[in-house]
């Protein structure tokens, strides 16, 4: 194996790369805007035609050039975290899949695993029922008796 790793090895290690800067994108939207070609002014300014394409239709749009905001999102059950954590707390031995149904029942959208990772968040376990037996073996049960113990051949 090469020792170049290909590209999905070099964000795996580092992540996803910054935006460019302002500046620099302000001075693309001005070269564009003097007459330069949007193909010339990447050239130029060493980055691909389709960022300089980008940033022009956000110029034109939303008279901005400032890069968006990038990464970080809200998980819907947020919003219901209130009632999702207040019933936790009145029935703490419930499961997941009986929290699923009582989100039904209040009409809330959401998995199984969007719950999980919402308790995770909000840093709620949940723990195996101590009522529960612990693991036996899993023996078949008592032997059956010998063929000469059950009948006797004369």
């Amino acid at each position: 194996m090469s020792e170049s790793g290909g590209i999905d090895s070099f964000f795996c290690e580092v992540g996803m790369p910054r935006p460019y800067s302002n500046d620099l994108r302000g001075r693309a939207i001005e070269a564009v805007e003097a007459g330069a070609s949007r193909r010339e002014v990447a050239d130029r300014f060493e980055v691909s035609a389709s960022s300089v394409i980008n940033w022009m239709l956000r110029w034109r749009d939303d008279r901005s050039s400032v890069s968006k905001p990038s990464g970080g999102s809200v998980s819907p059950l947020e919003e219901r975290a209130d009632w999702l954590l207040t019933l936790i707390a009145e029935q703490p031995d419930m499961t997941l899949d009986e929290v699923i149904a009582a989100m039904r029942k209040q009409r809330i959208a959401g998995s199984r695993s969007a719950l999980s990772r919402f308790f995770i968040r909000h840093k709620i376990t949940f723990k195996k029922k101590p009522a529960r037996h612990g693991a036996r073996p899993s023996g078949r049960g008592p032997r059956a008796p010998a063929l000469e113990s059950r009948t006797r051949h004369a």
